[in-house]
């Protein structure tokens, strides 16, 4: 294989940056009333579960495990529509998670399901937080940093 560059080297502006969103999203979601950090961390798993993005899915199913999810949850993920062990708060994530990652234009159905569910503020949040790992899907998979090799501090 083809040694990869060190994006944090080359480009560490832009990882800051990337950083910065991800420390944004930390706060809102610890302190939100409607969106948890587990609902978080279950959408950066699916997300990339569906980009298939080996990295991200050993990371996040990892920090998942920390946070105090079960297991059957994280290997339910894939198919968790059929799954007993997600509330209807999760679902609405996912599914909204799963259509903005197939670039799918939101109808007015699942806007307002979604703004149902979180509340103005989750939903904004929510939503740049799925494009957020997509965006660092599509970083860790050009230059494939080796499968476990981050530790968060």
């Amino acid at each position: 294989m083809t040694k990869r560059v060190n994006y944090f080297s080359i480009a560490p502006q832009a990882i800051e940056i990337l950083f910065q969103q991800e420390n944004y999203f930390h706060q809102q979601f610890s302190e939100s009333q409607t969106m948890s950090m587990i609902i978080w961390e279950l959408v950066k798993l699916r997300v990339s579960q569906i980009n298939q993005c080996a990295f991200c899915i050993d990371m996040h199913s990892k920090d998942a495990l920390k946070l105090g999810e079960q297991p059957e949850r994280i290997w339910g993920l894939n198919a968790w529509r059929d799954m007993p062990f997600y509330t209807a708060q999760e679902k609405v994530a996912l599914a909204f998670a799963e259509h903005l990652s197939a670039c799918k234009p939101v109808d007015d159905a699942m806007y307002q399901q979604v703004l149902d569910t979180f509340g103005e503020q989750a939903m904004v949040d929510l939503t740049f937080a799925i494009n957020a790992i997509n965006s660092w899907n599509r970083v860790v998979k050009t230059f494939k940093p080796e499968v476990g090799s981050f530790t968060a501090a």
